[in-house]
């Protein structure tokens, strides 16, 4: 029996590890609870309150308020060394410059790049005046100026590290803790600032004056060195209050101040960290201060959450701003979502019109009911993606990645599109054809739905059609568990085919096509005569060579189902249905599905632990992304070639072993083969140069 927690205190509990699938946490306080790798499928966390306990809160704006001022003095001291512009002495006048250039620099840079390329700019100054310095370069103001540059460029850098992080840190904590305490944060930062301003001004001006540096300037040379410090301080600081506000708000140029803001607030705060949340409800939860880091999120509910945009997401949707959104208001009409990792999202009932999901991957995801009317779904994966009930109407699904495992039931649709529209063509490839005809209730499911589970047999070099119709009855014999039925044949150039064949689920397909392949060659280097011997007069046998030879004559799909357009007499294999032709261009397996597969064979392999040295995963998917983006290859040498990637993503699960690495060796010299004859100027030629290599290698093949 499910657990019940329920409008309960517990602040500070520990549930780490704890198996709470169905737990009731509604309405409870679990600021700062431990839920750390606890099994939490379908527990009810609606209206709970996460985030902090009040003793951290408290702690986070005391300190927040020291870092704030010791952020004031550090700019103060900057502001100081500013000042030396206007000292007597050359070498501290180009000290001063020197600073004040770096200063204006470091500001324009960071607010149009972000931070990271502002500390770019602090990089190259100080390699710069290193190597002034240690080469000893020496300008008319001679070498000391430039030995004072480089402890001023230093001192600015050191002091700028520490400001900005420590004042990210306040105004982030200012953001999620009490008001009270908040505003007397801000305040005090201000006041510390040009408190510490002053004071160190007058503090560096007093050390320089004992060595001389102000004997003649006196007075007036103490009030700019105070003016330029106060100066200074105050601009700095609204600099960093104005960074962390565009930071808090998303703004992806200063996503690694925000990650530092969060990670300062949320440290002990509640914590889901690996947590299993699959079907976890946090309807209007506040979750302010919360580690979500590495949980499963898998159709976790959202809706009207508060505070989401302040949790520590790690790597999982949550760390999209517009999907955040989403998720807590259910409105995403006209949305941009263009390859989007959206894997589980619950966007039950969500208003997704108009909304394009070009590239995106939704597998998985929870979209019964949802308004997907006009929706771009262009090579959108739906692997595993409920649509029960949801609008399809007018939607672009061209080359879509829906699966066997996609759950069309009760889709409500009228109409849908094959291909985006353009200007010349707004309706482009309109199902049903006629426009003024619409699908009857559970007709779009029956007329989209593909056929899966198949197993691919590419026959590239000298195709024998007797070979092929012995190597496959043979193969149908020795597997009946594995329920082949020959469902198309496709003619690919010259002397090229692909033929394909339905299986049953979980046959292993790998096992299956090397069996096939060892079979067909030893027949292929049969005589005639041989092979007539083996043949004898067995009928499926020579019914399955006159379908092969036919499909090489023309350029046909041949594919299973009730229709009356047969171009050839049925065949029986073990069993299977009858093989009937269509003519045309209705491949069961468009770009989109294969595409498809890619992707869910390349998200199977582990990412790569070095970022500078991609491994198999990385180069595959640029490979794909290169094959897709191409406009020299055909649609057939597409699908091709991405038959191949996948082919290479299913044996880099286990690179090492023999078997795999023969199997990647033949891939990649088809692969090859498909690309000879692009022109030279063609990017796919110069990205394959560079990727197919890589990939050999890592297959220990080169």
């Amino acid at each position: 029996m499910a657990l019940d927690f329920s409008g309960q205190n517990l602040r500070g509990r520990n549930f780490k590890g704890q198996d709470l699938a169905g737990a009731n946490f509604s309405y409870a306080d679990i600021r700062g609870a431990n839920f750390t790798n606890a099994n939490l499928t379908g527990a009810n966390f609606s209206h709970a309150k996460a985030g902090l306990q009040r003793r951290w809160a408290i702690g986070l704006v005391i300190i927040s308020f020291l870092l704030s001022g010791l952020s004031g003095f550090l700019w103060a001291v900057n502001g100081y060394l500013v000042s030396l512009i206007f000292d007597s002495k050359l070498d501290n006048q180009i000290g001063g410059w020197i600073t004040l250039i770096v200063l204006i620099v470091f500001f324009f840079v960071t607010i149009c790049q972000g931070i990271a390329a502002g500390l770019g700019v602090f990089a190259v100054t100080i390699a710069f005046l290193v190597a002034a310095v240690t080469g000893n370069i020496i300008f008319t103001a001679g070498a000391a100026a430039f030995a004072l540059a480089f402890a001023v460029a230093l001192a600015f850098a050191v002091a700028l590290a520490f400001a900005f992080a420590l004042a990210f840190a306040f105004v982030f904590a200012f953001a999620l803790a009490f008001a009270v305490a908040g505003a007397f944060a801000v305040a005090g930062a201000f006041a510390v600032a040009g408190a510490f301003a002053v004071a160190g001004a007058f503090a560096e001006a007093g050390a320089f004056a004992e060595a001389g540096a102000f004997a003649e300037a006196g007075a007036f040379a103490v009030a700019v060195a105070v003016a330029g410090a106060v100066a200074v301080a105050g601009v700095g600081t609204l600099f960093n209050i104005y960074i962390s506000w565009r930071a808090m708000k998303g703004d992806k140029k200063h996503s690694l101040v925000r990650n530092i803001a969060v990670t300062f607030a949320a440290t002990g705060g509640t914590s889901f960290r690996g947590a299993d949340l699959t079907g976890a409800n946090f309807t209007q939860a506040t979750l302010k201060s919360t580690d979500l880091r590495n949980t499963i999120l898998i159709c976790s509910r959202w809706h009207q959450a508060k505070m989401l945009d302040r949790v520590r997401p790690g790597s999982t949707y949550l760390q999209n701003s517009q999907v955040r959104q989403l998720l807590i208001t259910g409105q995403g009409q006209d949305k941009n979502f263009y390859r989007e990792d959206l894997r589980g999202i619950n966007l039950k009932k969500a208003n997704l019109a108009d909304a394009s999901f070009i590239r995106a991957d939704l597998s998985e995801a929870n979209l019964q009911d949802a308004d997907l009317s006009r929706a771009k779904l262009k090579q959108t994966q739906l692997d595993a993606t409920d649509l029960t009930g949801a609008t399809l109407t007018g939607a672009y699904i061209e080359d879509w990645g829906i699966t066997n495992t996609t759950k069309l039931h009760g889709v409500r649709c009228e109409y849908v599109f094959m291909r985006l529209p353009t200007k010349e063509d707004p309706d482009p490839l309109r199902k049903p054809d006629n426009k003024q005809e619409v699908f009857a209730d559970g007709d779009f499911a029956d007329f989209i739905k593909p056929i899966f589970d198949t197993l691919d047999l590419y026959h590239n070099q000298g195709v024998d059609p007797r070979a092929i119709a012995i190597a496959f009855k043979n193969l149908a014999e020795n597997h009946p568990e594995a329920e082949l039925e020959i469902v198309a044949m496709e003619k690919r150039g010259d002397d090229k085919l692909l033929l394909r064949a339905k299986t049953a689920a979980g046959s292993d397909k790998s096992q299956l096509s090397a069996e096939y392949f060892d079979d067909y060659n030893q027949l292929k280097a049969l005589s005639q005569s041989q092979q007539l011997l083996l043949v004898e007069k067995d009928k499926r046998i020579i019914s399955l060579e006159n379908m092969v030879d036919t499909a090489l004559k023309q350029p046909k799909f041949y594919t299973q189902g009730d229709t009356n357009m047969s171009d050839i007499s049925g065949i029986n294999i073990e069993g299977s249905s009858n093989v009937s032709g269509i003519a045309g261009n209705s491949s069961i397996a468009n770009l989109g599905t294969i595409s498809g597969n890619v992707s869910i064979a390349l998200n199977q392999l582990p990412d790569a632990t070095d970022a500078e040295k991609p491994g198999i995963k990385e180069l595959l998917s640029q490979l794909q992304d290169a094959i897709i983006q191409s406009t020299y290859l055909s649609e057939e040498d597409k699908t091709e070639a991405l038959e191949q990637v996948n082919t290479l993503a299913e044996a880099g699960k286990n690179p090492q072993e023999s078997t795999k690495q023969k199997t990647a060796k033949t891939a990649i010299t088809m692969l090859k083969g498909i690309f000879t004859g692009l022109p030279a100027v063609a990017s796919l030629v110069e990205s394959t140069n560079k990727l197919l290599p890589a990939i050999a290698k890592l297959f220990g093949l080169g």
